[in-house]
């Protein structure tokens, strides 16, 4: 198959322009800590290569068995109980929890904090377009009756509010109401879903801002409740750039290609989405806040470092982003051990197969460690080998500060 041919396959697979697959062809070399890759500008026109010619891979399909010989720590299970502060667990009403909690054990999780306590439906709006909303009335009171029933003292449930239908006589009223008579059911949290900001529409189809103004009744209730508000606004920042050999992230926009922001527009600007959020933090500064995904600047922590400066309410979360630290293990190390009250294990997608890498990371010197999800990151990355001292407030110390209903026997003590 030629390169054209491959070009045309591609286009049609995964939805990339065909500038952006030539770019790919014609860069002289992909460059990682993995290692380099030339790529050929045009593959060999025959269907299979003479013994003297050398088989080109896409750029996608590169992924070769490393020949490096280093020490590999085996981690099934991490050095001190933990609380996971970003999970989903979207069957918690009629789930078993003895069987849930049997893995969790495995893995040294004391606690897992399920953030989508009011679970998740895809409906379609008046326009044809499609959203998810909130799940089924009495969703919530289900989860939180099984958890009481069958493991009360191992999952905490946040709850969660659809800004959809903000611009309805009351709505901001009834949505404090409901948090509060959901704080009073056993709710610990809330989470917002990234679909603040970016797709979430009022009735006229415009863009429900992270800062709207209606909104802010429902921050200072949190405050007034004690609990925190966990929130995901955006993507990584490569999402809204070009679709090309110079983006990092092109094979997620392959793979993925709904999870490309970068159409003239169509959704604000990354920078834009991170004023809204910060915004809100400051508005609020009785409000503890959990910026989801390292507020998606693990690629950039001396500008988180300045946001957790300027802003004491403010905490982040590692879920989904173990790469971005990984990949720099020095500085990381560093930015962990001065940020160390103000970071919380997360994880994010439940398999539990891949929580060693993040022990790895963690906890261990370990060189040139394979991440489970190449579209993430088709790097490689380094142990950080962080001190006991703040593995524990990252595993759980931090996490006993914020929600005092977690029970301290699950921990050790000091």
């Amino acid at each position: 198959m030629r390169g054209s041919d491959i070009t045309l396959s591609l286009k049609q697979k995964f939805g990339v322009s065909a500038s952006a697959i030539n770019a790919v062809w014609m860069s002289a070399a992909w460059i990682s800590m993995a290692g380099s890759l030339w790529i050929a500008p045009e593959l060999p026109a025959q269907s299979e290569p003479a013994e003297d010619e050398i088989a080109i891979p896409a750029f996608h399909e590169y992924d070769p068995p490393s020949t490096l010989v280093v020490p590999r720590t085996e981690i099934r299970g991490a050095k001190f109980p933990f609380v996971d502060v970003h999970n989903h667990q979207w069957q918690m009403p009629t789930q078993d929890l003895a069987a849930l909690t049997a893995e969790m054990d495995a893995l040294n999780m004391a606690v897992m904090v399920n953030l989508s306590g009011r679970g998740s439906q895809r409906v379609q709006r008046e326009d044809g377009s499609y959203t998810f909303t909130l799940g089924p009335e009495g969703f919530l009171g289900q989860v939180l009756d099984n958890v009481k029933k069958h493991a009360p003292q191992r999952f905490l449930v946040f709850t969660n509010v659809d800004p959809e239908g903000i611009d309805e006589d009351g709505w901001t009223e009834r949505a404090v109401a409901q948090l509060t008579a959901d704080v009073k059911a056993g709710a610990a949290g809330l989470k917002v879903y990234k679909g603040l900001g970016l797709d979430s529409r009022d009735s006229a189809g415009r863009r429900i801002a992270v800062d709207d103004a209606r909104l802010d009744p429902i921050w200072a209730r949190c405050g007034e409740l004690g609990i925190p508000v966990l929130i995901h606004t955006g993507e990584p920042a490569a999402f809204w750039l070009p679709k090309d050999g110079s983006n990092e992230r092109l094979l997620e926009m392959m793979e993925r290609p709904g999870r490309w922001r970068g159409a003239p527009g169509e959704y604000p600007s990354w920078d834009e989405l991170m004023a809204e959020q910060h915004r809100v933090f400051r508005r609020h500064p009785e409000t503890t806040f959990i910026n989801a995904h390292l507020g998606w600047m693990g690629n950039d922590l001396d500008r988180l470092g300045r946001l957790l400066d300027d802003l004491p309410n403010v905490h982040t979360e590692i879920g989904a982003v173990i790469a971005e630290l990984g990949r720099q293990p020095r500085f990381a190390r560093k930015w962990l051990t001065k940020y160390q009250d103000r970071v919380l294990f997360g994880k994010d997608t439940w398999r539990p197969s891949e929580y060693e890498t993040y022990f790895r990371v963690l906890e261990t010197d370990d060189d040139y460690i394979k991440y489970f999800r190449k579209r993430h990151a088709f790097w490689r990355l380094y142990g950080l080998d962080l001190p006991d001292e703040v593995l524990r407030k990252i595993y759980y110390g931090n996490a006993l500060r914020l929600f005092p209903t977690l029970d301290p026997a699950l921990f050790p003590r000091r």
